[in-house]
This record gives C-alpha cells, sequence and structure tokens, in this order.
C-alpha cells in the first residue's frame, strides 16, 4: 500500500537504498539524536514510581474520609521495625523519643506514633487469649514505629532516606536493628541494575547469531542497531517521566521488549540482505529491495505490538496503560532503527557482511529458480504430508502446560517474597515473628457517621462493635473509636495471614461487602475498609473484572489487522484462536513456577507467591503483540510464494523451510533476552521475564513451527478465501513488497500472472 514513483520503487525501498547510500548522514543523525536525548532525560527527566490511585474506590473513598476528619490517621503509613536481641526496648526509650520527634519534623510527615507507653504509664496488658499485634512484643524486644505520610512514601525519592537514617541514627548506635517495612521498604530497595542481565542476554544473542550466520559481521550487526534503538526509546521514557508517573519496573520492561524485537526486526532485515547479496544484487539495491519486503513486515509487525499495548489503556487504569506506554517507546524505536539504521550500517559494510565467518555462507533460496533448499527442506516436506498428527501434537502439548492455570491465583506478591538482603523482607520477618504475619497489613475500618443523629451514635456504635465480633479470618479486630471531630468510627482489623494470602483478600471483601454494611443496617452511616492492603484488593478486583475486556480488544484488534494484511478471514482466526492456546501455556508455565513453588526458590523467591495481579494483562497484550511477528514473518513468505506459485501447499513448506531458521535463531535470541531478568530481584520483573520467555518458546516452536504449518496446509486454498464484499471493503496492503522482489530467473508463476 506503499506510494509508488514512476521508476516503480515504493517509499520502504527508496527509504531503504537512501539510507544505505548516505550511510554517514544517517549514523552521525542516530548518533545525535541519542546524544541529545540523554542529555536532555539527564536534564528534564522525571523519576519512577509506584505511586497509583483508585479514584471512585471504597478504599479511596475511606481514605478521603480520613483525611478529612482525621488528617495524621488519614495519610500513607509505614513502619520503622525496632529489634533489640539483647536487651528491652524500653531501656533504649530516649533514642526512641528522639528519632520519633525527629520522623516527625521530616517533610511530608503527617505523624509518627512511638511503640512505648507514655512515660509514667504502664503498657497496656492484653487480655488473656487476645493476640498482641503491636507496637510492642510482649517481651519486649521487638516494636514499630508507624509513620504517616502525606504522600506514597515510594515517590519521594532516594535522598529521602538520608533524613530517616539521620532521624533513626541514636537507636542503630545503641545496638538496636533498625529496618523499614511497607512503602518505606520499597523505597529502600537498592536500584535496578539490569546490566548483568543485558550482558547474558547478548552474549547468548551473540553465539546464537554465529552460529545461526556463520558470520561475525552478521552476528554482531542486529545487537548494535537493537542497543542503539533501545538506548534511545529509554531516553525518550526518562522525558515522558517528567510528564506521567510510570511504575518503577516500567524501564525494565522497556528494555526487555525494546531489545527483544530490536534484534528481531535487525536479524529479519539482514537476513533478507544476505540472500538477495549472494543472488547478485549491489548491497544499496539489497538494502532497499529488503526494507520494501521485510521491512513492511517489520512494520506491520511493529504496529500490531503499539496496537496491543495500547489496548491497555482498556482498563481503565492509568497505571497499566502507562506500562503499555513505557513498552512502547522502545518498540517504535526498535522499528525507526530496523527502517533506518539497519540499511544504513548495511550500506556501510556493503559486501564485507561475511567477510570474517566461521562458515561458507548457504542460500536459502536457489538464485536460478526461486525454490527453497536447506537442512528445514525434509522437515517441511514431513509436515506437508502428515499435517494432522503435528496438528495434535501441538495441541497436546499446549493443553498440558496450561492445565496449572485453571488453578491460578491473581493477588499482590508481599514483602515475605523478597530477598532477605532487603530492608523491607527483613522488617516483614521481624513483624510476622513478633506479632503474628498479619502486622504487616492491617486493614482500617471506617465508618462515616456524619449524617447519623447525635443522639442515635451511641447504639450505632454498640450495634457495630457487636458485628465486629467473632469475623472469620480476622485475628483480631481493635475496638471502635472515635475521630476527635466525633463523626467518623475507626477500627483497625488483622488478618490471620498474611497480606498477600487468599484468606486476607477474603477478609477484606468480607468486611467492604458483609460485615460492615450489616454492622450499621437501619442507620444511614457509610462503611470503607481502606489501607494498603484494601487498595491492593480494590486494584485486583477491577483488573480482574477488566481482563476479560483487553483479552477481547486486543484480539479483535489483531484479528483485523491480519485480516487487512492477509486478506484472509480464516488465516486471522487461526492467528487469533492459536495465540490464546499458545498464551495460555505460558500462563500455565507461571503458575506452577511462582503459585505451586515448582522451582521458585532456584530463582531466588521465597514460598509459593500468587501471580501479581496486573501480570497477566501484561504478559497478554505484550505476547499477542509478539508473537504477530513470526505470526507475520511466516506468514508473509507463503503469501509471498502463494502469489507466485499459487499452490497453497507447497507455499507453506516453501515458507516454513526458509524461514523456520530465522524464526529459530531469533526467537532463542528473545528467549535469552527475557530468561536474563529472572536475575533481577524485583519478583514482579521475574515472573514477567519468565512469562515472556517461556511465550516466545512456545509460540516460535510448538505453535509457529507445528501448529502453523499444519493448520495452513490443512486449509490450503481456503485460508486465502475473501468473501466478495469483504475484499471490496479491505484496504491493499502489501506487506511482503512482492512487487519490489525481481523475479525468479524463470519468470513469474502461478497466482503471480493473474495479478
Amino acid at each position: 500500500m506503499s506510494k509508488r514513483t514512476s521508476s516503480g520503487k515504493g517509499l520502504l525501498r527508496r527509504m531503504g537504498e537512501w539510507s544505505a547510500r548516505h550511510f554517514v548522514i544517517v549514523l552521525v543523525a542516530w548518533v545525535v539524536a541519542l546524544g541529545a536525548l540523554m542529555v536532555l532525560k539527564n536534564a528534564y527527566g522525571g523519576e519512577y514510581s509506584d505511586n497509583y490511585s483508585l479514584p471512585g474506590t471504597q478504599s479511596q473513598e475511606g481514605l478521603d474520609v480520613l483525611r478529612a476528619h482525621e488528617p495524621a490517621a488519614g495519610g500513607y503509613s509505614a513502619q520503622v521495625v525496632l529489634y533489640d536481641g539483647a536487651k528491652p526496648l524500653t531501656e533504649v526509650s530516649d533514642q526512641i523519643s528522639s528519632a520519633v520527634d525527629a520522623l516527625k519534623k521530616l517533610p511530608d510527615v503527617l505523624n509518627a506514633t512511638s511503640p512505648l507507653p507514655a512515660p509514667g504509664s504502664q503498657p497496656p496488658t492484653p487480655p488473656p487469649g487476645t493476640p498482641n499485634v503491636g507496637p510492642l512484643s510482649s517481651d519486649g524486644k521487638t516494636g514499630y514505629i508507624t509513620i504517616r505520610f502525606s504522600v506514597q512514601p515510594s515517590t519521594l525519592g532516594d535522598d529521602y532516606l538520608t533524613g530517616v537514617d539521620s532521624a533513626v541514627e541514636p537507636l542503630r548506635a545503641a545496638g538496636v536493628e533498625v529496618e523499614y517495612g511497607g512503602s518505606l521498604g520499597e523505597l529502600a530497595r537498592p536500584e535496578a541494575d539490569d546490566r548483568v542481565s543485558e550482558a547474558i542476554g547478548f552474549g547468548v544473542a551473540i553465539v546464537v547469531l554465529i552460529i545461526g550466520f556463520g558470520s561475525l559481521i552478521a552476528a554482531v550487526l542486529p545487537l548494535v542497531t537493537a542497543l542503539v534503538a533501545a538506548l534511545c526509546g529509554l531516553a525518550a521514557l526518562g522525558l515522558l517521566a517528567s510528564v506521567w508517573t510510570f511504575a518503577t519496573v516500567s524501564p525494565t520492561l522497556a528494555t526487555m521488549i525494546g531489545i527483544g524485537v530490536g534484534i528481531d526486526y535487525a536479524l529479519f532485515l539482514i537476513t533478507r540482505h544476505r540472500q538477495l547479496l549472494m543472488n547478485g544484487q549491489d548491497p544499496v539495491t539489497a538494502a532497499g529491495i529488503a526494507t520494501a519486503t521485510s521491512g513492511r513486515a517489520v512494520l506491520v509487525s511493529g504496529c500490531t505490538v503499539i496496537i496491543a499495548l495500547c489496548g491497555l489503556w482498556v482498563s481503565g487504569l492509568s497505571f497499566i496503560g502507562l506500562l503499555g506506554l513505557a513498552a512502547t517507546s522502545t518498540v517504535v524505536t526498535a522499528v525507526i532503527g530496523a527502517l533506518t539504521l539497519v540499511p544504513a550500517m548495511l550500506g556501510l559494510i556493503g559486501r564485507h557482511i561475511d567477510r570474517f565467518h566461521l562458515r561458507e555462507p548457504v542460500a536459502e533460496v536457489d538464485e536460478t529458480t526461486g525454490e527453497a533448499t536447506g537442512t528445514w527442506h525434509r522437515y517441511a516436506l514431513r509436515v506437508e504430508r502428515r499435517p494432522w498428527w503435528f496438528l495434535a501434537s501441538g495441541v497436546v502439548v499446549l493443553v498440558v502446560l496450561a492445565i496449572p492455570l485453571f488453578s491460578i491465583q491473581l493477588g499482590h506478591i508481599g514483602d515475605g517474597a523478597d530477598p532477605k538482603s532487603f530492608t523491607d523482607r527483613r522488617a516483614y520477618d521481624l513483624m510476622s515473628s513478633a506479632f503474628g504475619p498479619g502486622s504487616n497489613g492491617p486493614l482500617t475500618l471506617v465508618i462515616d457517621q456524619t449524617s447519623v443523629p447525635a443522639a442515635d451514635r451511641s447504639s450505632l456504635a454498640s450495634q457495630a462493635q457487636k458485628a465486629l465480633t467473632g469475623v472469620p479470618d480476622a485475628l483480631l479486630i481493635t475496638p471502635l473509636t472515635p475521630t476527635s471531630d466525633g463523626d467518623v468510627l475507626l477500627a483497625t482489623a488483622y488478618s490471620v495471614a498474611a497480606p498477600q494470602d487468599e484468606k486476607t483478600t477474603s477478609l477484606t471483601n468480607r468486611l467492604t461487602d458483609d460485615v460492615l454494611p450489616q454492622a450499621v443496617s437501619g442507620t444511614t452511616a457509610a462503611t470503607y475498609v481502606t489501607g494498603t492492603t484494601a487498595a491492593q484488593v480494590d486494584f485486583l478486583d477491577i483488573v480482574s473484572s477488566r481482563l476479560p475486556l483487553i483479552i477481547a480488544v486486543v484480539v479483535a484488534l489483531a484479528f483485523l489487522v491480519i485480516l487487512v494484511v492477509f486478506r484472509g478471514p480464516l488465516v486471522a482466526l487461526k492467528a487469533a484462536l492459536l495465540n490464546l492456546l499458545s498464551i495460555a501455556a505460558s500462563y500455565g508455565v507461571i503458575v506452577a513456577v511462582f503459585q505451586w513453588g515448582w522451582g521458585g526458590p532456584a530463582l531466588g523467591v521465597s514460598g509459593d507467591v500468587p501471580i501479581e495481579s496486573y501480570v497477566p494483562m501484561m504478559m497478554f497484550a505484550i505476547v499477542f503483540g509478539l508473537s504477530m511477528d513470526y505470526e507475520i514473518f511466516l506468514l508473509s513468505r507463503v503469501h509471498e510464494a502463494w502469489l507466485r506459485t499459487g499452490d497453497a501447499k507447497a507455499s507453506v513448506a516453501h515458507a516454513l523451510e526458509i524461514t523456520a531458521r530465522v524464526i529459530t535463531c531469533a526467537a532463542l535470541i528473545m528467549v535469552s533476552v527475557f530468561a536474563a531478568f529472572i536475575l533481577n530481584d524485583n519478583i514482579v520483573i521475574k515472573m514477567m521475564g519468565l512469562g515472556l520467555a517461556a511465550s516466545v518458546l512456545i509460540d516460535a516452536t510448538v505453535a509457529r513451527l507445528l501448529l502453523v504449518p499444519a493448520v495452513m496446509t490443512l486449509l490450503g486454498k481456503s485460508a486465502w478465501w475473501t468473501p466478495r464484499w469483504l475484499d471490496r471493503i479491505l484496504p491493499h496492503v502489501d506487506t511482503e513488497g512482492e512487487d519490489e522482489m525481481p523475479p525468479p530467473a524463470g519468470g513469474p508463476t502461478g497466482a503471480a500472472k493473474k495479478a
């Protein structure tokens, strides 16, 4: 669908030839652009934080009520956990008082509460049988200072910790262990360093490319172009972070996606370029034709990935939508890099691309007949002879891998899964040991009785207190206490389990939907359950309810893209269904590893953890988009052969022969890039890395090399059937750029004669 000049060259081919011919200008432009973006990012770039709000949810409304009636209790809470194994904390009361006073003076702190009783008073003794949930343990050796902030502590920046450290320094000097819990502990986590993961990914990629290409220059070229494009995308993301609040995982996610697709896109072009050189084309013409053919497939693939990521905005959550935007930033630069930087590098190298080779380059397509040759020939013929066998075996593999999906538990990964080197993990363990795991995720119960007449408030409090007795899964619910203005009743509920446990989620939902509404029945009072854990449960409910919509929108958009590109409803339907099946299999893998604990400890995950609520949504959008890379690359070659020969089954075998090696190499590279991020300390990044690696591996092997060829062989000519009414309204998109390719020596045949 590209515009053509009188010379017969399309826009992409002219752009590829110009970039190859004027490689100095293009390379200098990329270097200048990268330098300028880096300078601008360092000068004006923003920070990344996990600050997100959930307007309209009951937890947010409850927080707003607290802020209005009890500002000191309405902020964002965090704990400074104290432990001294040699003596009770009462012996360092002066240091604790000094630390609390210093913490109160820090910016954005609403209040700080000491774990010790007021001077001259005795610590409260809980009734027999009543669990002690703090703030001071029964042996007096563990306690916690509760700090309430006016903003999320995670948004305050690393420099803020300097003030916190100074405030608690007297305690550390007295031999007290001080750890930061909650969102303050998240702020204290070491900054993610992806250099090791990137180095491993690049190292494996070099090995795979050298084996696949047999040429050192051809192996290094995709890595260089992908790295430059990814750095530009990350710098642009840093600038965007000055306008929007991106999650802390955003740059890592963008790095994974950008490097993965950048290498793939460059690989597709370089493979076609080398083939054209071996067929006798000069380097500039070869670069132009490669850009017009494989580059066109890259453009469509990139647009599909971007469309899938943009589909995340359907969630209605800016937190999720911005994660998609972060990944999009490096996909855009990867596409631009493939269409301009790669041809320029090919023009610079000229005919020396195979100069440093480990073996003689072998043509994949015979230059006189246009027929494919190579090691995949026998395999392609075997698929053509027994398509049902390959289809059945592929489906069985995917179904078995997808079995764990049926027991998936979405939730939030708590501090207890972090490495013990993290202060929030040590704080979590101290709190769990002294006060029970539920102390790490207290729930604040809010009863707004503003509209209740003063005469009825006493009976309401008595009725509500009675309803809060004996609630299942609640370790303890403190007595209701009024705020200073008397308009709101407050209580704190502690779960019997950790914050990320299903029992805590059930308790939160039970209090929100049943217990509290019944506690105020017959009155006009409003009830809320708020706090960090309650907000996480609300976030989980929103994500779970909107995940089907995300899936429907992304699948529909991808279906339309394939339909427009290849003009075959059955091809588009096949792509959507097979992608759904392969994604379900990858979901099963992460459930088995993280939720069931099959190998989780080997990955540095402590215990069984739920699947982070937004990971399936992110994985679906990313994987569905990335899977279209191989889908479009394979189908474009099938369509190209179909147009030339008119033989549907032979076209499938032909395309498989000449793409299987490239798809395998590209998949191994992307798998290595994603899998390397399993080394990251962030559990969500580990989960995303493994999930994406498994998805690409499954998609490029089982789906793309088993199921797609088998289904396309079985469909035959009907794969390219389009109703006349649909054919009239669909735009024409020439994905494989057949009109740009030099014809084989024997001349065009089959369907090409009709075109």
